[in-house]
Protein backbone atom coordinates (compact mmCIF):
# COMPACT_ATOMS: atom_id res chain seq x y z
CA UNK A 1 0.00 0.00 0.00
CA UNK A 2 1.40 3.39 -0.97
CA UNK A 3 2.16 6.05 1.63
CA UNK A 4 -0.82 8.11 0.51
CA UNK A 5 -3.22 5.16 0.51
CA UNK A 6 -2.50 3.88 4.02
CA UNK A 7 -2.70 7.38 5.47
CA UNK A 8 -6.08 7.84 3.79
CA UNK A 9 -7.21 4.50 5.18
CA UNK A 10 -6.02 5.43 8.67
CA UNK A 11 -7.86 8.75 8.55
CA UNK A 12 -11.00 7.10 7.22
CA UNK A 13 -11.16 4.07 9.50
CA UNK A 14 -9.31 4.83 12.73
CA UNK A 15 -10.23 7.31 15.46
CA UNK A 16 -8.02 10.39 15.31
CA UNK A 17 -6.26 9.91 18.64
CA UNK A 18 -2.63 10.18 17.57
CA UNK A 19 -0.26 10.68 14.68
CA UNK A 20 0.87 7.74 12.55
CA UNK A 21 3.94 8.89 10.62
CA UNK A 22 5.04 5.39 9.55
CA UNK A 23 3.49 2.06 8.61
CA UNK A 24 5.65 -0.72 10.02
CA UNK A 25 5.37 -4.24 8.65
CA UNK A 26 8.03 -6.36 10.36
CA UNK A 27 10.73 -6.35 12.98
CA UNK A 28 13.77 -8.26 14.15
CA UNK A 29 15.73 -7.57 17.31
CA UNK A 30 16.08 -3.82 17.80
CA UNK A 31 15.00 -2.95 14.25
CA UNK A 32 11.65 -2.52 12.51
CA UNK A 33 10.99 -2.23 8.79
CA UNK A 34 8.38 0.03 7.22
CA UNK A 35 6.24 -0.53 4.13
CA UNK A 36 8.90 1.04 1.94
CA UNK A 37 11.48 -1.48 3.14
CA UNK A 38 13.38 1.05 5.23
CA UNK A 39 14.89 -0.19 8.49
CA UNK A 40 14.52 1.82 11.71
CA UNK A 41 16.40 1.39 14.97
CA UNK A 42 13.75 1.09 17.68
CA UNK A 43 15.06 2.63 20.91
CA UNK A 44 11.61 3.33 22.32
CA UNK A 45 10.59 -0.32 22.39
CA UNK A 46 6.88 0.30 21.93
CA UNK A 47 7.13 2.72 24.91
CA UNK A 48 9.11 0.41 27.21
CA UNK A 49 7.18 -2.71 26.13
CA UNK A 50 9.39 -4.79 23.81
CA UNK A 51 11.77 -6.13 26.43
CA UNK A 52 13.17 -8.80 24.10
CA UNK A 53 13.00 -6.69 20.97
CA UNK A 54 11.01 -7.74 17.92
CA UNK A 55 10.24 -11.33 16.88
CA UNK A 56 12.46 -12.83 19.56
CA UNK A 57 12.47 -16.66 19.26
CA UNK A 58 11.36 -17.11 22.87
CA UNK A 59 8.39 -14.81 22.35
CA UNK A 60 7.42 -16.35 19.01
CA UNK A 61 7.65 -19.93 20.25
CA UNK A 62 5.73 -19.13 23.45
CA UNK A 63 2.84 -17.62 21.47
CA UNK A 64 2.75 -20.50 19.01
CA UNK A 65 3.00 -23.31 21.54
CA UNK A 66 0.29 -21.97 23.86
CA UNK A 67 -2.02 -20.87 21.03
CA UNK A 68 -1.94 -24.46 19.81
CA UNK A 69 -3.03 -25.70 23.26
CA UNK A 70 -5.39 -23.26 24.96
CA UNK A 71 -5.77 -19.52 24.48
CA UNK A 72 -8.76 -18.55 26.59
CA UNK A 73 -11.20 -20.15 29.03
CA UNK A 74 -12.41 -17.04 30.94
CA UNK A 75 -11.72 -16.20 34.56
CA UNK A 76 -14.26 -18.80 35.70
CA UNK A 77 -11.46 -21.37 35.49
CA UNK A 78 -7.78 -21.67 36.28
CA UNK A 79 -4.96 -22.65 33.93
CA UNK A 80 -1.42 -23.80 34.59
CA UNK A 81 0.21 -20.82 32.80
CA UNK A 82 -1.77 -18.46 35.03
CA UNK A 83 -0.60 -20.28 38.16
CA UNK A 84 3.00 -20.42 36.95
CA UNK A 85 3.11 -16.70 36.18
CA UNK A 86 1.54 -15.69 39.49
CA UNK A 87 4.03 -17.80 41.45
CA UNK A 88 6.95 -16.33 39.49
CA UNK A 89 5.75 -12.74 40.00
CA UNK A 90 5.38 -13.29 43.74
CA UNK A 91 8.92 -14.64 43.93
CA UNK A 92 10.44 -11.85 41.85
CA UNK A 93 8.61 -9.17 43.83
CA UNK A 94 9.52 -10.78 47.15
CA UNK A 95 5.98 -10.92 48.52
CA UNK A 96 6.44 -14.10 50.54
CA UNK A 97 3.62 -16.60 50.98
CA UNK A 98 0.96 -14.00 51.75
CA UNK A 99 1.35 -12.15 48.45
CA UNK A 100 -1.34 -12.36 45.79
CA UNK A 101 -1.50 -11.53 42.07
CA UNK A 102 -4.35 -10.24 39.91
CA UNK A 103 -3.74 -10.53 36.17
CA UNK A 104 -5.24 -7.99 33.79
CA UNK A 105 -4.59 -6.70 30.28
CA UNK A 106 -2.78 -3.37 30.60
CA UNK A 107 -1.44 -0.72 32.95
CA UNK A 108 -4.60 1.36 33.15
CA UNK A 109 -6.63 -1.68 34.12
CA UNK A 110 -4.02 -2.61 36.71
CA UNK A 111 -4.25 0.86 38.24
CA UNK A 112 -8.04 0.76 38.22
CA UNK A 113 -7.76 -2.43 40.25
CA UNK A 114 -5.38 -0.71 42.65
CA UNK A 115 -7.79 2.20 43.05
CA UNK A 116 -10.51 -0.21 44.12
CA UNK A 117 -8.03 -1.75 46.54
CA UNK A 118 -7.44 1.72 48.00
CA UNK A 119 -11.17 2.28 48.48
CA UNK A 120 -11.59 -1.14 50.11
CA UNK A 121 -8.86 -0.26 52.57
CA UNK A 122 -9.86 3.32 53.28
CA UNK A 123 -13.66 3.32 53.36
CA UNK A 124 -14.10 1.25 56.57
CA UNK A 125 -11.59 3.58 58.24
CA UNK A 126 -13.26 6.78 57.10
CA UNK A 127 -10.26 7.56 54.88
CA UNK A 128 -11.19 8.56 51.34
CA UNK A 129 -8.32 10.68 50.00
CA UNK A 130 -6.13 9.12 47.31
CA UNK A 131 -2.87 10.92 46.63
CA UNK A 132 -0.74 11.06 43.51
CA UNK A 133 2.24 13.15 42.51
CA UNK A 134 2.51 16.10 40.18
CA UNK A 135 3.82 14.85 36.85
CA UNK A 136 2.35 11.39 37.37
CA UNK A 137 0.88 9.25 34.63
CA UNK A 138 -1.27 6.31 35.73
CA UNK A 139 -3.46 5.76 32.67
CA UNK A 140 -6.31 7.05 30.51
CA UNK A 141 -9.37 5.29 31.98
CA UNK A 142 -11.51 7.47 34.24
CA UNK A 143 -10.15 6.25 37.57
CA UNK A 144 -6.51 6.16 36.47
CA UNK A 145 -6.98 9.51 34.75
CA UNK A 146 -8.21 10.98 38.04
CA UNK A 147 -4.73 10.47 39.50
CA UNK A 148 -2.96 11.63 36.34
CA UNK A 149 -2.78 15.40 36.95
CA UNK A 150 -2.45 16.78 33.44
CA UNK A 151 -5.13 19.27 32.45
CA UNK A 152 -5.02 18.39 28.75
CA UNK A 153 -5.86 14.79 29.63
CA UNK A 154 -8.33 15.44 32.45
CA UNK A 155 -10.37 18.52 31.52
CA UNK A 156 -12.39 17.06 28.62
CA UNK A 157 -13.63 14.25 30.86
CA UNK A 158 -14.45 16.05 34.10
CA UNK A 159 -15.85 15.43 36.63
CA UNK A 160 -13.48 12.65 37.58
CA UNK A 161 -13.11 10.41 40.63
CA UNK A 162 -13.78 12.43 43.80
CA UNK A 163 -11.28 12.99 46.61
CA UNK A 164 -8.14 12.49 44.57
CA UNK A 165 -5.38 14.94 45.44
CA UNK A 166 -2.15 15.92 43.74
CA UNK A 167 0.95 16.76 45.74
CA UNK A 168 4.36 17.94 44.66
CA UNK A 169 7.07 15.28 44.83
CA UNK A 170 8.83 16.89 47.78
CA UNK A 171 9.32 15.68 51.35
CA UNK A 172 7.58 18.75 52.75
CA UNK A 173 4.51 18.21 50.56
CA UNK A 174 4.45 14.54 51.52
CA UNK A 175 4.47 15.36 55.24
CA UNK A 176 1.74 17.96 54.83
CA UNK A 177 -0.49 15.62 52.81
CA UNK A 178 -0.72 13.12 55.67
CA UNK A 179 -1.37 15.72 58.36
CA UNK A 180 -5.17 15.49 57.99
CA UNK A 181 -5.06 11.72 58.59
CA UNK A 182 -7.67 11.03 55.89
CA UNK A 183 -5.46 9.33 53.29
CA UNK A 184 -6.50 5.89 52.06
CA UNK A 185 -3.53 5.42 49.73
CA UNK A 186 -0.78 7.14 47.82
CA UNK A 187 0.16 6.16 44.27
CA UNK A 188 3.82 6.65 43.36
CA UNK A 189 5.89 5.91 40.27
CA UNK A 190 9.44 5.22 41.49
CA UNK A 191 10.61 6.97 38.31
CA UNK A 192 8.13 9.18 36.45
CA UNK A 193 8.44 8.09 32.82
CA UNK A 194 5.89 10.36 31.15
CA UNK A 195 7.13 13.39 33.08
CA UNK A 196 10.54 13.06 31.46
CA UNK A 197 12.05 10.11 33.33
CA UNK A 198 12.08 12.04 36.60
CA UNK A 199 13.51 10.46 39.73
CA UNK A 200 12.11 10.94 43.22
CA UNK A 201 14.00 13.03 45.78
CA UNK A 202 16.36 11.08 48.00
CA UNK A 203 14.46 9.41 50.81
CA UNK A 204 11.03 10.15 49.35
CA UNK A 205 9.84 6.57 48.95
CA UNK A 206 11.20 5.54 52.34
CA UNK A 207 9.39 8.45 54.01
CA UNK A 208 6.18 7.59 52.16
CA UNK A 209 6.47 4.06 53.56
CA UNK A 210 6.88 5.44 57.10
CA UNK A 211 3.91 7.81 56.77
CA UNK A 212 1.57 5.24 55.23
CA UNK A 213 2.32 2.85 58.07
CA UNK A 214 1.81 5.52 60.70
CA UNK A 215 -1.48 6.73 59.19
CA UNK A 216 -2.83 3.31 58.18
CA UNK A 217 -2.76 4.06 54.44
CA UNK A 218 -1.61 1.95 51.51
CA UNK A 219 1.63 2.55 49.63
CA UNK A 220 0.83 1.63 46.00
CA UNK A 221 3.63 1.74 43.46
CA UNK A 222 2.91 2.11 39.77
CA UNK A 223 5.65 0.06 38.10
CA UNK A 224 3.92 -0.25 34.75
CA UNK A 225 6.92 1.40 33.08
CA UNK A 226 9.69 0.66 35.58
CA UNK A 227 8.83 -2.96 36.42
CA UNK A 228 9.64 -6.38 34.95
CA UNK A 229 13.37 -5.65 34.76
CA UNK A 230 13.38 -2.31 32.95
CA UNK A 231 15.61 -0.60 35.58
CA UNK A 232 18.01 -3.49 36.10
CA UNK A 233 16.03 -4.84 39.06
CA UNK A 234 12.78 -6.77 38.72
CA UNK A 235 11.00 -3.77 40.24
CA UNK A 236 12.35 -0.28 40.76
CA UNK A 237 11.48 -0.29 44.46
CA UNK A 238 14.25 -2.92 44.76
CA UNK A 239 16.89 -0.45 43.53
CA UNK A 240 19.43 0.60 46.18
CA UNK A 241 18.19 3.53 48.24
CA UNK A 242 14.53 3.24 47.29
CA UNK A 243 13.25 1.46 50.44
CA UNK A 244 15.05 0.44 53.63
CA UNK A 245 16.06 -3.21 53.88
CA UNK A 246 13.07 -5.39 54.73
CA UNK A 247 10.49 -2.78 53.74
CA UNK A 248 7.96 -3.50 50.99
CA UNK A 249 5.06 -1.64 49.40
CA UNK A 250 1.46 -2.72 49.94
CA UNK A 251 0.80 -3.14 46.23
CA UNK A 252 2.57 -2.84 42.88
CA UNK A 253 1.02 -2.49 39.44
CA UNK A 254 2.85 -3.76 36.37
CA UNK A 255 2.42 -4.18 32.59
CA UNK A 256 4.48 -3.22 29.51
CA UNK A 257 7.78 -5.18 29.54
CA UNK A 258 6.29 -8.22 31.29
CA UNK A 259 4.74 -9.51 28.05
CA UNK A 260 7.45 -8.31 25.64
CA UNK A 261 4.71 -7.10 23.28
CA UNK A 262 1.83 -9.33 24.31
CA UNK A 263 -0.81 -7.36 26.28
CA UNK A 264 -0.69 -8.21 29.97
CA UNK A 265 -0.69 -6.26 33.22
CA UNK A 266 -1.71 -6.73 36.78
CA UNK A 267 -1.51 -6.05 40.47
CA UNK A 268 0.73 -7.67 43.09
CA UNK A 269 -0.26 -7.30 46.74
CA UNK A 270 1.82 -7.69 49.88
CA UNK A 271 0.77 -8.55 53.43
CA UNK A 272 -2.49 -7.01 54.64
CA UNK A 273 -3.44 -5.73 51.17
CA UNK A 274 -3.77 -9.33 49.97
CA UNK A 275 -6.89 -9.87 52.07
CA UNK A 276 -8.97 -6.91 50.87
CA UNK A 277 -10.66 -8.28 47.77
CA UNK A 278 -13.45 -10.84 48.23
CA UNK A 279 -14.96 -13.08 45.51
CA UNK A 280 -17.13 -11.15 43.08
CA UNK A 281 -15.65 -7.72 43.84
CA UNK A 282 -13.47 -7.53 40.75
CA UNK A 283 -12.41 -9.49 37.68
CA UNK A 284 -11.49 -9.31 34.01
CA UNK A 285 -12.74 -11.44 31.13
CA UNK A 286 -9.39 -11.68 29.38
CA UNK A 287 -7.15 -11.12 32.40
CA UNK A 288 -4.85 -14.05 33.11
CA UNK A 289 -5.81 -15.98 30.00
CA UNK A 290 -3.51 -18.94 29.27
CA UNK A 291 -1.97 -17.40 26.16
CA UNK A 292 -0.92 -14.08 27.74
CA UNK A 293 0.15 -15.79 30.95
CA UNK A 294 2.35 -18.34 29.21
CA UNK A 295 4.05 -15.69 27.08
CA UNK A 296 4.78 -13.48 30.09
CA UNK A 297 6.04 -16.41 32.15
CA UNK A 298 8.40 -17.51 29.36
CA UNK A 299 9.63 -13.92 28.85
CA UNK A 300 10.43 -13.48 32.54
CA UNK A 301 12.07 -16.92 32.65
CA UNK A 302 14.29 -15.99 29.70
CA UNK A 303 15.29 -12.68 31.26
CA UNK A 304 16.16 -14.53 34.46
CA UNK A 305 17.90 -17.53 32.91
CA UNK A 306 20.00 -15.45 30.52
CA UNK A 307 21.02 -12.88 33.13
CA UNK A 308 19.52 -10.04 31.13
CA UNK A 309 19.07 -7.81 34.19
CA UNK A 310 22.85 -7.50 34.33
CA UNK A 311 22.83 -6.49 30.66
CA UNK A 312 20.15 -3.88 31.37
CA UNK A 313 22.34 -2.34 34.08
CA UNK A 314 25.54 -2.52 32.05
CA UNK A 315 24.07 -1.21 28.80
CA UNK A 316 22.18 1.53 30.59
CA UNK A 317 25.42 2.85 32.08
CA UNK A 318 27.14 2.54 28.70
CA UNK A 319 24.37 4.49 26.97
CA UNK A 320 24.29 7.25 29.55
CA UNK A 321 28.04 7.75 29.32
CA UNK A 322 28.05 7.80 25.52
CA UNK A 323 25.06 10.08 25.10
CA UNK A 324 26.27 12.53 27.74
CA UNK A 325 29.30 13.28 25.55
CA UNK A 326 27.15 14.49 22.65
CA UNK A 327 26.91 18.24 21.99
CA UNK A 328 23.58 19.64 23.12
CA UNK A 329 23.04 17.09 25.90
CA UNK A 330 23.08 18.47 29.45
CA UNK A 331 22.72 15.16 31.31
CA UNK A 332 20.74 11.97 31.74
CA UNK A 333 18.20 10.60 34.22
CA UNK A 334 16.65 7.23 35.02
CA UNK A 335 17.91 3.73 35.73
CA UNK A 336 18.82 0.73 33.64
CA UNK A 337 17.29 0.99 30.18
CA UNK A 338 14.73 3.64 31.06
CA UNK A 339 16.69 6.78 30.27
CA UNK A 340 15.75 10.42 29.96
CA UNK A 341 18.21 12.48 27.91
CA UNK A 342 18.14 16.11 29.07
CA UNK A 343 18.76 18.61 26.28
CA UNK A 344 20.33 22.02 26.65
CA UNK A 345 17.42 23.57 24.76
CA UNK A 346 13.69 22.69 24.43
CA UNK A 347 14.03 21.16 20.97
CA UNK A 348 12.99 17.60 21.81
CA UNK A 349 10.09 17.49 19.34
CA UNK A 350 12.41 18.49 16.48
CA UNK A 351 14.97 15.91 17.58
CA UNK A 352 12.29 13.19 17.46
CA UNK A 353 11.24 14.25 13.95
CA UNK A 354 14.81 14.36 12.62
CA UNK A 355 15.54 11.04 14.31
CA UNK A 356 12.61 9.38 12.58
CA UNK A 357 13.76 10.80 9.25
CA UNK A 358 17.13 9.24 10.01
CA UNK A 359 15.68 5.84 10.86
CA UNK A 360 15.63 6.11 14.67
CA UNK A 361 12.62 5.80 16.98
CA UNK A 362 12.66 7.79 20.24
CA UNK A 363 10.13 10.11 21.84
CA UNK A 364 9.84 13.37 23.77
CA UNK A 365 7.94 13.21 27.08
CA UNK A 366 8.95 16.82 27.78
CA UNK A 367 10.11 19.74 25.60
CA UNK A 368 13.69 19.35 26.79
CA UNK A 369 13.82 15.56 27.21
CA UNK A 370 14.21 12.54 24.95
CA UNK A 371 13.17 9.16 26.34
CA UNK A 372 14.72 5.88 25.30
CA UNK A 373 13.72 2.38 26.43
CA UNK A 374 15.47 -0.17 24.21
CA UNK A 375 15.30 -3.94 24.42
CA UNK A 376 17.03 -5.72 27.30
CA UNK A 377 19.08 -7.57 24.67
CA UNK A 378 20.72 -4.44 23.27
CA UNK A 379 24.48 -4.68 22.66
CA UNK A 380 27.45 -2.78 21.27
CA UNK A 381 26.32 -2.69 17.61
CA UNK A 382 22.90 -1.23 18.48
CA UNK A 383 24.37 1.30 20.90
CA UNK A 384 26.94 2.46 18.35
CA UNK A 385 24.20 2.78 15.74
CA UNK A 386 22.04 4.72 18.19
CA UNK A 387 24.77 7.20 19.10
CA UNK A 388 25.44 7.87 15.42
CA UNK A 389 21.78 8.33 14.46
CA UNK A 390 20.87 10.28 17.59
CA UNK A 391 23.90 12.54 17.22
CA UNK A 392 22.87 13.32 13.65
CA UNK A 393 19.29 14.09 14.72
CA UNK A 394 20.44 16.30 17.57
CA UNK A 395 22.77 18.21 15.29
CA UNK A 396 20.06 18.67 12.63
CA UNK A 397 17.55 19.91 15.20
CA UNK A 398 20.08 22.31 16.70
CA UNK A 399 20.92 23.79 13.31
CA UNK A 400 17.24 24.11 12.45
CA UNK A 401 16.47 25.96 15.68
CA UNK A 402 19.38 28.34 15.14
CA UNK A 403 18.15 29.10 11.62
CA UNK A 404 14.64 29.94 12.79
CA UNK A 405 15.74 31.85 15.92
Amino acid sequence: MSDANWKVAAERDLMSLGGRPRLFESGSGSYVTDDAGREHLDFLGGIAVNSLGHAHPVFVSAVAEQAAKLAHVSNLFASQPQLDLAARLKRLAGTGEDGRVFLANAGSEANETALKLARLHGNPRGKTAILSLAGAFHGRSIGALSITPKAAYQDPFAPLLPDTRTIEPTLDALEHAFAADDVAAIFIEPIQGEAGVRELPDGFLARARELTRRHDALLILDEVQTGSGRTGEWFAFQLPGMLPDGELPDAVTFAKAVGAGFPLGGLITFGRASDLFAPGMHNSTFGGNPLASHVADRVLAHVEDEGLLANVTRRGAQLREAVSALPGVSGTRGAGLLIGIALERPIAADVVAHALDGGLIVNAPAPDTIRIAPAFTVGDPEIEDFIRRFGDALNAASQSSETTA
